[in-house]
């Protein structure tokens, strides 16, 4: 399980009401996070996240002037299979199923099948899944910015997570990516 976003250097995947609008899209991050996508079997999303990515990634490679890095980011993530938590979505597309029930009893059946890899984003599930120690890899894609607050990356926790670090690398952008595994 891979917990992976795109984050603020002071932590914040998101400044005050839900602004990502000091996210530095850049080719060489779309095709980090791409990648990323190709190699996953299933992505997990909390509903605030979902809707983002879903009023947007569906049709963002027939925008005009899409890069081919966006365009094959949107396809990846078009036909990625979904699972969104959330007790007040009705209905998801884009090769999605809901989720309504305990997330955590969720997530721990997922990770005990014999699917292939996963990854999770939105802080609130992820943060659930963080505390109850179900988190095996996180990415973080820093951009050099500050906000001053939002939603912090990483959650309040019960104990310390012990980690190994994995990659250190920074984009001609700016964003440096790290990659850090749980210590078990």
């Amino acid at each position: 399980m891979i917990y992976g976003m795109n984050v603020t250097l002071d932590g914040y995947t998101a400044a005050p009401g839900d602004d990502i609008g000091w996210s530095v899209p850049s080719d060489e991050l779309f095709r980090f996070w791409s990648d990323q996508l190709q190699a996953t079997e299933l992505s997990l999303y909390g509903r605030k996240l979902w809707r983002t990515m879903s009023s947007y990634w569906p049709t963002a490679d027939r925008q005009p002037g899409a890069t081919p890095a966006e365009t094959e980011f949107a396809r990846r993530w078009r036909d990625m299979p979904k699972a969104v938590f959330s007790s007040t979505i009705g209905e998801v597309d884009w090769n999605t199923r809901l989720v309504t029930g305990d997330a955590v009893a969720e997530i721990t059946r997922l990770k005990a099948g014999d699917g292939g890899p996963m990854d999770i984003a939105g802080a609130t599930l992820a943060g659930a899944a963080m505390r109850a120690g179900l988190i095996d890899e996180y990415v973080l894609a820093t951009a050099p910015v500050l906000v001053g607050g939002g939603t912090p990356f990483f959650t309040a926790l019960d104990s310390w997570v012990n980690l190994n670090p994995v990659e250190t690398r920074t984009l001609p952008c700016g964003v440096v990516l790290t990659r850090y595994e749980t210590r078990r």
